[in-house]
């Protein structure tokens, strides 16, 4: 890893109408005002980036620390509603709801796993860094060993 700080550096642009393309030095994304603000279906926009932010930076915190805790699991699953509302005059995400079905193969290791899933939860960056309410209801499967 890198020493602190990291600096992240991404562009928009757009023109009048369109698409707005989203880029870094390597990768571009089309992205378009959602359809609850107008927008066609078919793109990513700021509201669906910013909630699969949330899902994946759950994910890669997991797996970190899953690795860290020597946790044996199959697969993680993350569902995430991110909740839009207006609030004192200013339309902001007010909460955050992660639903992470993890698969383990055994039982012995479920303890462990529930824990992982909090502490993932208590260090993801992402969530860390926003002003929102963020609920953790997390389902553990087990499949036989």
């Amino acid at each position: 890893m890198h020493p602190y700080p990291h600096h992240y550096h991404v562009r928009a642009t757009g023109q009048s109408t369109g698409v707005v393309a989203v880029s870094d030095a390597n990768l571009s994304l089309p992205t378009q005002a959602p359809p609850e603000f107008g927008g066609p279906e078919g793109f990513w926009s700021p509201e669906t980036l910013l909630v699969a932010s949330v899902a994946d930076c759950f994910v890669l915190s997991f797996r970190a620390i899953a690795r860290a805790s020597k946790l044996e699991w199959e697969q993680l699953d993350v569902p995430v509603e991110g909740i839009l509302d207006r609030v004192d005059g200013v339309t902001r995400f007010v909460k955050f709801i992660l639903r992470p079905r993890l698969v383990l193969r055994g039982a012995e290791h479920a303890s462990l796993a529930a824990s992982t899933l909090d502490k993932a939860k208590r260090s993801c960056l992402i969530t860390n860094s926003l002003n929102s309410e963020c609920e953790l209801a997390p389902e553990i499967d087990v499949l036989p060993a």
